[in-house]
């Protein structure tokens, strides 16, 4: 089967760490957001990768290259982003049998996605506290009958998880007209699909949909607790690592450093000496945690560098990211409330008591910068000496 993965996308929601980067490339454990989608296509036994691409398209194609784990990788362009359905038929000249459609931008129980592969045509879905914010699925006798999309009185649980597998008539149905959106939507080729075949509905026991920064770091924690713990790197012995702790090849944890896993310190990074890293935490390629630092349930991607006696909980620095020496994170409210980030310019929770900062690639920090709950810095965004950073920088 064909696995056509949607990678097209900007992702504003998730701004700044998108600014430079596509999100389907953002970092996720070992590897991209997106690779964690084809690899689960790949297990399932795609016989061929259709990546979707658009922003930052040379991202995307530098890493997957033309063929990934043996499997052939094709690419198709869509030019502007008017829906789902929309890019799907930017990869209709590809398409030649069953296909898969899947979201790059979101993670799968792979078991799952074997599942969907092997009861052709299906469509995952999975159980929600609330459905009206989803796409919804009602079902009769084990198959699926209607898709409803954010109905106000919802007819089951059972949301939509943007995980298909289509027969390769489906392939006729790609052009569909515009929703009240304004976009094309998958949700209208499934459901030509619904008329004329039977679609069994395949449960997912995990999905998540990364769209916005704090999600981003909720993909790390399920991500990181599949760790399995390795030293390759070079560890020293008045060090202590405890849990689940990786030390890739090429990376140095310095004496006094103490770590508890689920922790990935990732080829080339540094930590210490005398720093204490704990939580669901990547310590990216070439990042650098420095002495006295503490790191707490956060992400550091590629080469971004926290100094001396400075503190990160529960927040995703993007790469290059430079905190200089003293820089403190609040990451908790004094009224222990939800933390809010801005999302496309309006304060949203983020369901998180304990929540940071996000910043974008090249984002500097003075020395003894104080970082409220909730801040953004923009990418290449600084900050004085001494200042409290209240506000979105």
């Amino acid at each position: 089967m064909q696995a056509v993965v949607l990678a097209a996308g900007e992702g504003t929601r998730i701004r700044p760490l998108s600014a430079t980067l596509p999100k389907p490339m953002l970092p996720v454990a070992d590897r991209p957001l997106a690779a964690h989608t084809v690899d689960a296509a790949i297990d399932a036994g795609a016989d061929e990768i259709v990546l979707v691409v658009g922003y930052e398209a040379e991202t995307v194609r530098d890493y997957f290259g033309d063929e990934y784990r043996g499997v052939p990788v094709s690419y198709a362009v869509q030019t502007e982003q008017a829906g789902t359905a929309h890019a799907v038929a930017a990869a209709k000249d590809h398409i030649d049998g069953p296909f898969a459609v899947l979201n790059g931008d979101n993670l799968y129980d792979p078991a799952a996605i074997d599942r969907l592969f092997a009861n052709c045509p299906a469509v995952g879905a999975v159980e929600v506290a609330e459905p009206r914010n989803y796409g919804v699925l009602s079902t009769e006798d084990g198959v699926v009958d209607d898709i409803t999309e954010k109905p106000s009185e919802p007819p089951t649980n059972l949301a939509n998880a943007g995980a298909y597998a289509f027969p390769e008539r489906a392939r006729e149905w790609l052009e569909v007209p515009e929703s009240e959106r304004g976009e094309h939507e998958i949700t209208d080729v499934l459901a030509r699909v619904l008329d004329r075949f039977a679609v069994t509905p395949i449960a997912l026991d995990q999905w998540l949909d990364v769209g916005r920064p704090w999600e981003l770091l909720a993909a790390n924690e399920w991500k990181l607790a599949d760790l399995d713990r390795r030293t390759d790197g070079r560890v020293s012995d008045d060090a202590h690592l405890e849990g689940d702790v990786v030390v890739e090849e090429g990376a140095t944890v310095k004496p006094g450093t103490v770590i508890e896993g689920p922790v990935l310190i990732r080829s080339g990074a540094t930590v210490g000496p005398n720093a204490y890293v704990q939580g669901a935490t990547l310590i990216g390629e070439g990042a650098e945690v420095g002495n006295a630092v503490e790191i707490e349930n956060s992400v550091l991607s590629r080469d971004t560098s926290v100094s001396h006696l400075s503190y990160v909980g529960d927040s995703v620095l993007g790469r290059d990211v430079n905190f200089g020496a003293g820089t403190t994170v609040a990451n908790r409210r004094h009224d222990g409330a939800i933390v809010e980030l801005t999302v496309k310019g309006e304060r949203v929770p983020t369901g998180r008591c304990e929540f940071g900062v996000v910043a974008g690639d090249g984002a500097k920090t003075g020395i003894n910068s104080s970082l409220t709950p909730g801040l953004k810095l923009a990418a290449g965004a600084t900050t004085r000496p001494g200042e409290v950073v209240e506000r979105d920088g």
